[in-house]
């Protein structure tokens, strides 16, 4: 664990999250800051709903706004998922990965009911009309793979900082 000279917060990348507390996070929560790269070089994000799904961020975007374009330019990008807003303690994963663009009958046809699920849970009417609502004709599904991932767990922390106390 942490070094014995650890004084202050300058130093916490000892803190990270162990495989099941960050897979856990990814699937408590279901929105995000996906962060892309403007043509001119300039990092710029929004936050947007999302599933975990097989190892996987998914998403949805029309494909005229500007993050599907820089997508179709350059596939590298981050995503950014926190605790906030959820029962767990504090903690953070960022994923460094590669977005993948889908425009196929196929896979919007598993995906949408899936995100409906994890955004309005057992309101199968509203599923449905959001289902609806998202299948227009310029919609693609987005899908990070992670390449790498950075997290942050405050439980570790916290241990740390009471001695190894519970």
């Amino acid at each position: 664990m942490a070094t014995d000279q650890m004084r202050n917060y300058e130093e916490v990348a000892e803190f990270t999250l162990d495989p099941a507390d960050c897979d856990a996070l990814l699937k408590a929560q279901n929105e995000c800051s996906f962060i892309w790269r403007m043509r001119d070089g300039w990092p710029i994000g929004v936050i947007m709903s999302y599933l975990w799904h097989d190892g996987k961020i998914w998403m949805t975007a029309s494909s005229q706004r500007p993050r599907v374009a820089a997508v179709r330019r350059d596939d590298r990008v981050s995503v950014v998922v926190s605790s906030a807003g959820t029962t767990l303690t504090p903690r953070t994963v960022t994923i460094r990965g590669r977005c993948q663009l889908f425009e196929d009958a196929e896979t919007k046809r598993w995906f949408y009911p899936a995100l409906a699920k994890v955004l309005i849970p057992g309101d199968e009417m509203r599923q449905s009309k959001f289902v609806q609502m998202l299948d227009s004709p310029r919609r693609v599904v987005m899908c990070v793979k992670p390449e790498k991932f950075v997290t942050f767990s405050s439980d570790k922390m916290r241990k740390y900082w009471r001695g190894g106390a519970e």
